[in-house]
C-alpha cells in the first residue's frame, strides 16, 4: 500500500518537506519512502508509489494506472510522470478522464499556483485534505494529517453521532467529510482544484442513465464475462505478489475463477473460518478451493485479543471499528501479509452490479409495478416467497406490498425511501444537544429512471461500498498489502447500469 502525502505552504519549504516526512511516518511509510520538492510544496509517496517533478509542475500517484501502456512514456514510465505529461497536454480533468484504474493523485503546478487532488471513478484509493490560510496539506488518511501539530483534531459532529446513533450504511453518506471536522475527504470521480484559500470540486465522470440494453440474455452474458475477465486481467497484470479472499458466494469466487484462467494457475485463496457453523461457509468453500486453488489458507476468528486487537484496528483507520466484518478482513489480511503476498483480491462490488442482496427484490418489484408488468410482478413475488421464506420474516404479496410503500414512492417512479427501522436504530444513544439526528436526513441520489439503479447507485457510491472500501483499504494499508476488486472496474459498472433490471433478478433469485 503506497501512501501518499504532501503540502503547499507558500515561502516555507523546509516546513512542508519536515510535515510531509512526518505524515509518511505516521501511515507507516517509511521504508522506501520517496520525496520531492519545488519551491514551497513537497511531495511524497511510501514504497510502490510514484512521486515526479518536471519543469514547474509536481506529482504523486498512490495505485496503479491499468492503462499505462497507452499513456505517455508506455508501460515502464512512472505513473507520476504519465500523470505530469497527461496534464501538460489536456489539463487535469482531461488528464482524469484518460486514466483508468484505483488511485489518488496530487499534482502541483506552480505556474499557475493551483494544486489538484484527484481519486479514481468509484473511490477505491482514499485522499484527504485540510486547507487552512492558503495551506494545503494532503494525506491517504485522516492519521498522516492527524501527525501535524497543526492540524484541527475536533471530531466531525455529524459523523459521530451517525456511528453512534443510526446504522454503518450511513456513515460515509457525505463522501466530502471525514470524521474530522477540519479534514475534507475527495469524493470517488472527483478532481479537487485549490487556488489560494478556494476549493473547488468538479466532477470528472459521472454514471448516466442511458437506454437498457435489448441484446438478448445470452448474448448480454457473454458481454459481462468479457469485461469481467478484462478487469481482473489488468489488475492481476498490476499486483505484487496476489492472493485471494474467498467466501462462500459467488463474487469473490468469480474474481479468483477469472484469474486462474486468465493465468492457467491455481491460486492462493484466505478466508476466515468460524467454529459457530452459523456464519462458518468452510463447507460451501472447500468443492471451489478443490478445483481452483493452488492452497487453501483457513483464518480462524477466534484465539485473539479483542480489544488489543480492535485498538490497532482504530489506529489503522483513525476512526472506530464500524462492523465485525471489518474486524475479521482484519485478521486475514495479517495472515496474507505473514505468508509474504503483497496483494488482496475480494469481491466488493459484485452484490451490488449484480441486484445479489435481499432488499433488492422489493425494488425490482417497484419498478413491474410502474412498467404495469402485473403478470411478471406475481410470478416474482410468489418465487420470492417460494425461495425466501422465513418463520419470522415472512414473503409473500401482502409483505412485498408493505416494503414497496415503505422503501419507495408509488407517486414518483424510480424514487427511493431510506429504511428508517435501519435508520434510527440507535437514535437514542445520542443527546440531541450534541447532535439532533431528527433533522438529519441522509442524501439519497436519483440519477436513473428504476428504483433498482437508483438502489444500486446509492450502495456503490453513498453507503455500503464507500464504508466497506475504506476498511479494506486500511485493513491491507495497517499490513503493507494493497487490495484488489475488479467488480468496481469503472467500464463493468457502466455496462451493468444498462443491464434490465429483469435479468438480474428473475424468479425470486439474483
Amino acid at each position: 500500500m503506497a501512501r501518499i502525502a504532501g503540502m503547499y505552504c507558500p515561502g516555507h519549504p523546509g516546513r512542508a518537506v519536515a510535515a510531509t516526512v512526518a505524515m509518511l511516518e505516521r501511515m507507516d511509510e517509511r521504508v522506501g519512502a520517496k520525496t520531492a520538492q519545488l519551491g514551497g510544496t513537497a511531495l511524497g509517496a511510501g514504497a510502490g508509489g510514484s512521486v515526479a517533478r518536471s519543469g514547474s509542475i509536481l506529482a504523486a500517484v498512490d495505485g496503479a494506472f491499468l492503462n499505462a501502456d497507452a499513456l505517455p512514456g508506455g508501460k515502464g514510465a512512472a505513473p507520476a510522470a504519465q500523470l505530469v505529461e497527461l496534464y501538460r497536454r489536456h489539463g487535469m480533468v482531461g488528464a482524469l478522464q484518460r486514466l483508468d484504474g484505483d488511485f489518488a493523485v496530487v499534482l502541483h503546478d506552480q505556474g499557475n499556483d493551483e494544486t489538484w487532488l484527484a481519486r479514481d471513478r468509484v473511490g477505491v484509493r482514499p485522499l484527504y485534505y485540510v486547507l487552512a490560510d492558503g495551506t494545503v496539506t494532503v494525506a491517504s488518511r485522516p492519521g498522516g494529517l492527524l501527525a501535524l501539530p497543526e492540524t484541527d483534531r475536533r471530531v466531525n459532529p455529524r459523523w459521530v453521532a451517525v456511528f453512534a446513533g443510526s446504522h454503518y450504511r450511513y456513515i460515509d453518506n457525505r463522501p466530502e467529510e471525514s470524521p474530522y471536522a477540519a479534514i475534507a475527504q475527495v469524493p470517488a470521480a472527483t478532481a479537487v482544484r485549490i487556488t489560494g484559500k478556494q476549493a473547488r470540486i468538479e466532477r470528472y465522470w459521472t454514471l448516466l442513465d442511458q437506454d437498457e440494453f435489448v441484446a438478448s440474455e445470452a448474448a448480454l452474458a457473454e458481454q459481462y464475462r468479457a469485461l469481467l475477465l478484462e478487469a481482473v486481467r489488468t489488475r492481476v497484470a498490476a499486483a505484487n505478489r496476489p492472493a485471494f479472499t474467498l467466501s462462500g458466494g459467488m463474487d469473490s469466487s468469480s474474481v479468483m475463477a477469472s484469474a486462474v484462467l486468465l493465468t492457467g494457475a491455481r491460486q492462493h485463496a484466505f478466508s476466515t473460518i468460524y467454529t459457530d457453523k452459523t456464519y462458518d461457509e468452510s463447507d460451501e468453500i472447500r468443492g471451489f478451493v478443490a478445483e481452483k486453488a493452488a492452497r487453501w489458507h483457513p483464518v480462524e476468528v477466534e484465539g485473539f485479543d479483542l480489544f488489543d486487537t480492535v485498538a490497532r484496528m482504530v489506529r489503522a483507520h483513525d476512526e472506530p471499528v464500524a462492523t465485525a466484518t471489518w474486524l475479521s478482513h482484519y485478521l486475514l489480511c495479517g495472515q496474507v501479509a505473514a505468508e509474504g503476498f503483497g496483494t488482496v483480491f475480494g469481491g466488493l462490488g459484485g452484490d451490488e452490479l449484480n441486484a445479489g442482496e435481499y432488499e433488492y427484490f422489493v425494488f425490482h418489484f417497484a419498478d413491474l409495478v410502474v412498467e404495469g408488468r402485473q403478470d411478471q410482478l406475481v410470478r416474482e413475488i410468489e418465487a420470492w416467497a417460494r425461495h425466501h421464506d422465513h418463520p419470522i420474516h415472512r414473503k409473500d404479496a401482502a409483505k412485498a406490498a408493505t416494503l414497496m410503500q415503505r422503501l419507495t414512492d408509488p407517486a414518483l417512479p424510480g424514487r427511493i425511501r431510506v429504511e428508517q427501522s435501519r435508520f434510527k436504530r440507535y437514535f437514542g444513544a445520542v443527546q440531541p444537544d450534541y447532535f439532533d439526528l431528527a433533522a438529519f436526513e441522509p442524501v439519497l441520489d436519483h440519477p436513473f429512471r428504476t428504483c433498482l439503479k437508483n438502489r444500486t447507485y446509492q450502495d456503490i457510491f453513498r453507503e455500503t461500498a464507500p464504508c466497506c472500501l475504506r476498511a479494506e483499504d486500511r485493513n491491507c494499508g495497517a499490513f503493507g498489502l494493497d487490495h484488489s476488486d475488479p467488480f468496481f472496474d469503472h467500464r463493468l459498472v457502466e455496462f451493468m447500469f444498462r443491464v434490465p433490471g429483469a435479468m438480474k433478478i428473475r424468479d425470486g433469485v439474483t
